[in-house]
């Protein structure tokens, strides 16, 4: 790694962890060139550059400072410690980089960007997935990548189009991912669910449903399960696309947090397929940024036609621009950089939340069950003793300015809730996180002693 961005990453940690407060001074550029035993236009370089994605700020004659917050409008009003938002933390968007792709992407491609292009997306775009692929065991050809607009569009077009079993209903885990529940339930789609929890789903019931009810995919989160955060066993992995093949059923991998993975051994269900079954989604929001709107899918030769020709009355093709500048930012070294950054980033807030709930469930295991094999996600989950409402948690933590968002809209209407806290790492501060899990406690405890038909 260059010199430079080592200064800009161990910086940009020390921020983070809040070694370096909002509104702190910085060491002197020459106590930093000592430190890293470079010269001094290095340290100014680096600098530069977390000033331009204004992570700090310059005062003439007098060094660098760390920006303040913008979310704290006035001194009367407290910060939020946001276990509610799932998207990812602006603050390491890479706008900078991006930015330049951008520039470079219309440099290469000119007026080929600003036209219609293809349903399946840019080529040089497919060729730089392709080999990118592989590097998740996700080994197939060109011309079974599409560009989509999103894991969402996918999800739409694939739901929509007609699969060779002829047959009609989805099956979803529960709970499972809201916005595709949310369009299931606007379309009238026929839809069944299956219980999933941190240690997996019931084969056996997963077996009969595909034997006696008319399945056309079974639409799956098995890496990073939102809102779970647990994953799946690779023995549970082949057993599901064994079961696949047995009932003539399809599986959909939505695999969105594959760049968050750590373990090498970890491969997704696609992978013990012979790439008739699985239909393998992936998106690039929680590693870049939500805004950029581009996902990849693959699909089988069965139904390469069908979904070519509803891909493109649905949107013709996904944006030129946002595809050319991705690709420059694939094939630089930008995007593993940023990647491993957002791993370090989002790593630290999962562990010390892993770490605080072990903790308060050593000391409240009356409350709360939680498991801590489930060791990293964006997000993880708690199952409340049913004389503590989760929304009455809810309810009460708002007013300490903890936000936590309910459960309820993961579950299809009709299927039975489990009395779980969702919390995401997402947005919050690493301050932050140990008193909300302190705080959580409290109220619990509060609302456990006072019964669960009363509270005060």
């Amino acid at each position: 790694m260059h010199k430079f961005l080592l200064i800009v990453k161990d910086l940009e940690n020390l921020i983070d962890n809040h070694t370096f407060k909002e509104g702190d001074k910085l060491p002197s550029i020459r106590v930093l060139a000592d430190q890293y035993h470079v010269n001094k236009s290095t340290v100014i370089r680096a600098l530069n550059d977390l000033e331009r994605r204004h992570i700090v700020y310059s005062v003439d004659k007098s060094g660098y400072y760390v920006v303040k917050s913008t979310m704290i409008p006035n001194n009367e009003e407290k910060e939020i410690i946001d276990f509610a938002t799932s998207s990812p933390d602006s603050r390491i968007f890479p706008y900078l980089d991006f930015q330049h792709c951008v520039n470079k992407a219309i440099d290469t491609y000119k007026q080929d960007l600003f036209i219609y292009g293809t349903p399946q997306g840019l080529p040089s775009l497919l060729n730089i997935m392709q080999k990118q692929l592989a590097n998740y065991q996700v080994f197939t050809k060109v011309r079974n990548l599409f560009v989509v607009s999103g894991i969402q569009q996918a999800l739409s077009i694939l739901t929509a189009l007609p699969f060779p079993n002829e047959k009609r209903k989805i099956l979803i885990e529960q709970p499972g991912y809201h916005l595709f529940i949310e369009h299931l339930m606007t379309y009238h789609v026929p839809v069944i669910g299956i219980k999933r929890t941190s240690r997996g789903i019931d084969l056996g019931e997963l077996e009969e449903i595909f034997k006696t009810e008319d399945i056309k995919f079974f639409y799956t989160m098995p890496r990073f399960h939102n809102p779970l955060g647990c994953s799946y066993s690779t023995e549970e992995k082949k057993k599901i696309v064994a079961l696949a093949h047995k009932y003539d059923v399809y599986i959909v991998e939505d695999d969105y947090l594959a760049d968050m993975e750590h373990d090498t051994k970890a491969d997704p269900i696609y992978a013990y397929d012979d790439k008739s079954r699985v239909i393998y989604l992936k998106s690039y929001s929680k590693v870049i940024f939500p805004g950029l709107r581009i996902g990849i899918a693959v699909i089988p030769d069965i139904l390469l036609s069908v979904f070519t020709q509803y891909k493109r009355i649905q949107d013709i093709d996904s944006s030129m621009l946002s595809q050319g500048a991705l690709e420059i930012y694939l094939k630089s070294s930008m995007f593993d950089r940023h990647k491993q950054k957002i791993k370090s980033f989002y790593d630290q807030r999962s562990q010390l939340l892993h770490a605080a709930l072990e903790q308060q469930f050593i000391q409240n295991g009356d409350l709360f069950t939680f498991d801590a094999t489930v060791k990293f996600s964006l997000h993880t989950y708690i199952k409340l003793n049913d004389s503590i409402p989760a929304n009455e948690v809810i309810r009460r933590l708002k007013r300490k300015s903890i936000s936590i968002e309910p459960i309820d809209k993961h579950y299809l209407p009709s299927f039975p809730k489990d009395n779980l806290l969702k919390l995401n790492v997402s947005h919050v501060r690493m301050d932050g996180i140990e008193h909300g899990v302190s705080v959580l406690i409290n109220e619990m405890r509060q609302i456990a002693a006072a019964g669960h038909s009363k509270f005060p």
